[in-house]
């Protein structure tokens, strides 16, 4: 099975603590979202988890720690870096800030195991399309030497997007269309492959990608191992990556991202956070005696060689 670390909440930048202390310790509780008395615990073993797969806006914390977690277990890193400033995304360092902190990630895990997530690419008066594009090509320059590849995507248009983000200017597919034009030129230019992340839009005559963004065979080729050929069932409409467990928690994230999906509203997660405790196998509280706590299943995707043992040589 795939642990995904950073879907619902920036678990390294904010709470990095909990995180290493989960695998210190071996295992998580995961709360449901939709049945919030119904607990999963994952065992946080390389027995029993494939892949770990990051994602985060600040690897600062974490960065001193991460070579015993690589040591252990294979892993996949995604970074996003917008061109949005802290009108936008106010709990996210600068641009010139997050590239340095790019690059020092990919000198401790590699460039083949990162990806630059430029997304949700999204419209205002002050982000433009020719913004979007000059700042674009302005990263890639310096980023693309660093990682593996960039992913991007364009913003969906959720009910509390259109409440938290009035300024919003609606895409049009004529937008999407010279948007996605202009960073497949960059990246060519640059030598760095870009790829699209939960569209069914065919881009591959601007060079674009269409692959999931975490799929079996990316993290395979990242860290030399073999998997099972299997269907990728995607998180949702229009993704083509490899199912995955997440065990953070909606309405935690501090960064305050306006475009953010997994928080109804930034005060939430800040109201939110005095629930965080970081001796907890839980992200956020404790377990109550009305908590059912379930064994989560975490079935291998690694393929098996004749011996019946799991195809893990070569490990970086």
């Amino acid at each position: 099975m795939i642990i995904n670390t950073g879907g619902r909440t920036d678990t390294v930048q904010y709470y990095t603590k909990w995180l290493l202390k989960r695998f210190e310790e071996g295992y998580v509780l995961s709360r449901n979202p939709l049945f919030p008395n119904k607990v999963t615990r994952y065992e946080l073993t390389p027995d029993k988890v494939d892949c770990v797969q990051f994602c985060s806006k600040n690897y600062k914390p974490i960065l001193n720690d991460l070579p015993k977690i690589i040591k252990r277990f294979h892993t996949y890193f995604h970074y996003t870096i917008t061109a949005y400033g802290n009108d936008i995304e106010p709990g996210v360092p600068t641009i010139e800030q997050s590239i340095e902190t790019l690059k020092e990630l990919s000198l401790i895990v590699g460039k083949h195991r990162l990806a630059w997530r430029y997304d949700p690419v999204l419209l205002t008066e002050k982000y433009a399309i020719s913004y979007h594009l000059q700042c674009f090509e302005r990263m890639t320059k310096e980023i693309a030497p660093y990682v593996d590849r960039c992913i991007f995507s364009f913003v969906e248009m959720y009910k509390k997007l259109e409440r938290n983000m009035p300024e919003l200017i609606p895409l049009t597919i004529q937008d999407e269309d010279i948007l996605a034009k202009g960073l497949g030129e960059i990246a060519a230019k640059y030598g760095m492959i870009l790829q699209t992340c939960g569209t069914n839009h065919d881009y591959s005559k601007y060079g674009i990608l269409s692959s999931g963004c975490m799929t079996l065979d990316i993290i395979g080729k990242a860290n030399n191992i073999t998997f099972k050929k299997l269907k990728h069932k995607g998180m949702r409409q229009g993704c083509h990556c490899i199912e995955s467990r997440d065990i953070g928690a909606y309405d935690t994230c501090l960064n305050g991202c306006k475009y953010c999906y997994a928080n109804k509203y930034p005060k939430k997660a800040h109201e939110n956070y005095q629930y965080h405790d970081p001796d907890s196998p839980l992200l956020l509280g404790n377990i109550k005696e009305t908590d059912t706590i379930v064994q989560g299943v975490q079935k291998s995707f690694i393929a098996k060689d004749k011996k019946g043992k799991g195809d893990t040589d070569g490990i970086y």
